[in-house]
């Protein structure tokens, strides 16, 4: 039964997509089956990847509208043991089309029972918003991982953040917990980075990851070349942050 965790943060550009994907990757190079959600109409986790999708062809819009089964839709990735439930613009509907519907908010979570046996981690690449759509993966997801910028605004974002989560846990998921706040696009050379983490920490002890991912040009171009970095480059400074991530992932687990 796959452990589902969304990667959550309603800001975009701090490493929700990038986290999601190589997460993945090196969770699936553990010998983990592992699915990743494109919840994002953007789909730029389904594109780094080096998939591919016109707007016509099906993909997670036919899911969670359509009742199309799931299994159906889910494409391979180069790597062995890491899926994809891809996502195109058409998605962009659902946020729409959902607010009639019964049960709107728990559409994903039907979906994604009917394969979860398949896999021992489930990830949901949420987009940047609080709509209905990342509702939905927060409904479905057990436990969230939350991206944050080494910027100086991130305490802010991140002090709702636990609130939307909470509210969610009282109305809508009595299992959700937050697995922890992930620390990105940290630069030890920056002043305000160093204070950001020291911050973070102080304000949420118990809830931060103990990997930083480090600013990085390398995990900037992998999704180009439609590869995550234990492809493109894994010797990097990036590739070993997400495989210290991926153990750290695991652990928790276990615990």
């Amino acid at each position: 039964m796959a452990r589902i965790i969304g990667i959550i943060n309603a800001k975009g550009g701090v490493g929700k997509t990038t986290t999601t994907n190589n997460l993945a990757a090196y969770l699936a190079s553990m010998g983990k089956y592992v699915l990743m959600v494109d919840l994002d109409p953007q789909a730029n986790a389904t594109s780094g990847m080096g998939i591919k999708l016109e707007d016509d062809h099906v993909n997670l819009y036919h899911a969670i509208v359509a009742n199309e089964e799931p299994g159906a839709i889910i494409r391979k990735t180069s790597l062995f043991g890491f899926d994809v439930l891809p996502s195109a613009a058409s998605l962009a509907g659902a946020t729409v089309e959902l607010v009639d519907m019964e049960e709107r908010e728990f559409r994903l979570k039907r979906a994604l029972d009917k394969i979860r046996t398949d896999y021992d981690y489930i990830l949901i690449d949420s987009p940047p918003s609080l709509g209905l759509l990342t509702i939905n993966g927060l409904a479905a997801a057990e436990q969230v991982i939350i991206p944050v910028q080494c910027e100086y605004y991130a305490l802010e974002g991140l002090t709702q953040l636990f609130k939307t989560v909470e509210m969610v846990r009282t109305s809508l998921n009595p299992r959700l917990q937050i697995l922890g706040v992930l620390l990105t696009m940290y630069d030890k050379r920056n002043k305000l980075a160093n204070e950001i983490v020291t911050e973070v920490k102080k304000n949420f002890p118990g809830h931060v990851f103990e990997t930083i991912i480090p600013r990085s040009v390398s995990l900037a171009e992998a999704p180009g070349f439609g590869k995550t970095i234990l492809q493109f480059d894994e010797k990097s400074a990036g590739a070993q942050a997400y495989r210290q991530l991926a153990e750290e992932v695991v652990k928790l687990e276990n615990n």
